[in-house]
């Protein structure tokens, strides 16, 4: 089944990179949470998001993950692979090799030492759109990218035939909203966890793209849902207690704590890629108090 035409929507969580001692990929262990995320009713999965640690991987290690969780998707779910790279070259090698392997659209970060000008910005991101025929998500977080996308850019890419949506992590709504009203339809817009998901659906956003979806795929569902039928009042009911989770996960680093919480559901998937560390004693007991008020403590499926 190619999903690649369906029009991208709802729960997409960034996958986590299991990484063993050695540098193999834990293949079994992503296939795993993979096949339970969908089973439990995501709409996607995103790999080589910034939970999935792109900056700490090799190419091989990113080729890898990407192919795992193609075939694990198995066409029942759009599979959308982050791309990040400083330079236009290597950012389009790795989309084309991307929709070789299967996946249904591209997630397009761009990485800077330098700073870079507006065109400069627009330039990278028309280079990774053109260099494939599948839809692009740009990417956009101003915590941690040195070269981040203006409202000039956005809608500049907007009008590229298959720059279809952006995934805006810089947890001012405002700026959403100002993002759809410039862009006119062009682009739908996916939320990070952090700008409470309910705000961005009901002015207009079609899902979120998150970490912590990983850990509460059901929830996270349920709680999009509730969003899709106009129940606002529910979707407060079940964003309350996820945005306590999304707290808990802000006091630490954000690939320790996912993967903390997935090794306290029962996935081997190892501790975050050095030089980063891993979730002390106190950030376990925390994580784990969280799950436990969501009924998140066994993972989907089982």
């Amino acid at each position: 089944m190619n999903v690649s035409n369906a029009g991208f929507h709802g729960v997409f969580p960034y996958l986590v990179s299991p990484v063993d001692s050695t540098g193999e990929v834990r293949a079994d262990v992503l296939a795993q949470l993979c096949r339970e995320l969908i089973k439990a009713g995501v709409h996607g999965l995103t790999p080589l998001g910034s939970t999935g640690e792109f900056a700490y991987l090799s190419w091989p290690q990113r080729r890898r993950i990407v192919e795992i969780a193609v075939e694990a998707a198995a066409g029942s779910v759009p599979v959308v692979a982050g791309v990040a790279s400083t330079t236009i070259a290597d950012a389009v090698s790795q989309a084309r090799e991307f929709e070789r392997i299967g996946c249904s659209g591209i997630l397009a970060i761009l990485e800077a030492y330098f700073p870079l000008t507006d065109e400069g910005v627009f330039s990278y991101f028309e280079a990774v759109a053109k260099a494939v025929s599948l839809p692009i998500v740009l990417y956009t977080n101003p915590n941690f990218q040195r070269s981040d996308l203006s409202l000039a850019v956005i809608d500049r890419l907007s009008r590229v035939d298959n720059i279809r949506y952006i995934k805006d992590a810089s947890v001012n709504t405002g700026r959403l909203l100002s993002i759809i009203s410039r862009v006119e339809g062009r682009l739908d817009v996916f939320a990070a966890s952090a700008h409470i998901p309910t705000c961005v659906m009901l002015i207009g956003g079609v899902g979120w793209m998150a970490g912590p979806a990983c850990v509460a795929p059901r929830q996270s569902v349920e709680l999009y849902d509730a969003c899709r039928r106009g129940d606002w009042v529910a979707a407060m009911e079940r964003q309350r207690p996820l945005w306590a989770l999304n707290q808990a996960f802000a006091r630490y680093n954000l690939a320790a704590c996912i993967k903390g919480a997935l090794e306290l559901q029962g996935y081997a998937v190892g501790a975050p890629l050095p030089p980063q560390a891993p979730l002390p004693p106190e950030g376990v007991e925390e994580v784990k108090q969280a799950l436990a008020a969501i009924g998140a403590l066994q993972p989907a499926g089982r």
